[in-house]
C-alpha cells in the first residue's frame, strides 16, 4: 500500500503503475477540486446535510470503446436497470468520438480501453455536490488545483 495524493494517484494511473476502476477514477477527479485536506473538510462538513444521490452507471458500448452513462447525460436511460434483472443492453455501431460530436449534455466516463479513461460533465451536480475535474487519463495535464 502507498498513500497518494488524488493527483499523484492520478499520474500513477496515467503512467499505468497503477490501475483504478472507473468510479473511483470518477471520485479522484472530484477531489482534484480541493488543493488541501483542509478543504475538503470543510466542503464535506457543510454539505454533508444537504443530501445524497444513489445511481448506478448504465454501459453504453461503442464500436472502439463504452462509456459508462450517468443520470443527467442525455442518452441515460429514463428507467435505468438498477437491479440487472432487466438484462438492459446499450450498444451502438458508432464511434465514441462520433457520440461526443452529437451530444451536448453530457455526465460521462468515457472508456477506450483499460488506460484510457476521461470524465466529461456539464450537468450541475445536484446536493450541491462538486463535479469531477474534466480529467483524460491518456493526456498530460491533469488540471487540478492541487
Amino acid at each position: 500500500l502507498q498513500w497518494s495524493s488524488p493527483v499523484e494517484a492520478m499520474e500513477r494511473f496515467k503512467s499505468q503503475e497503477i490501475w483504478i476502476a472507473p468510479p473511483q477514477f470518477y471520485e479522484l477527479c472530484r477531489l482534484c477540486n480541493f488543493s488541501s485536506l483542509s478543504q475538503l473538510h470543510k466542503f464535506s462538513s457543510q454539505r454533508a446535510l444537504e443530501g445524497c444521490e444513489r445511481w448506478m452507471p448504465v454501459i453504453l458500448n461503442a464500436s472502439d470503446g463504452y462509456i459508462q452513462l450517468l443520470p443527467g447525460d442525455e442518452l441515460y436511460p429514463e428507467n435505468p436497470d438498477f437491479t440487472g434483472e432487466k438484462k438492459m443492453f446499450m450498444s451502438t455501431n458508432k464511434k465514441i468520438e462520433d457520440l461526443m460530436k452529437e451530444g451536448s449534455v453530457f455526465h460521462r466516463i468515457v472508456i477506450k480501453n483499460i488506460n484510457n479513461l476521461a470524465v466529461h460533465v456539464n450537468v450541475q451536480a445536484k446536493y450541491k455536490h462538486l463535479n469531477p475535474l474534466v480529467i483524460n487519463s491518456n493526456c498530460s495535464d491533469c488540471n487540478s488545483r492541487l
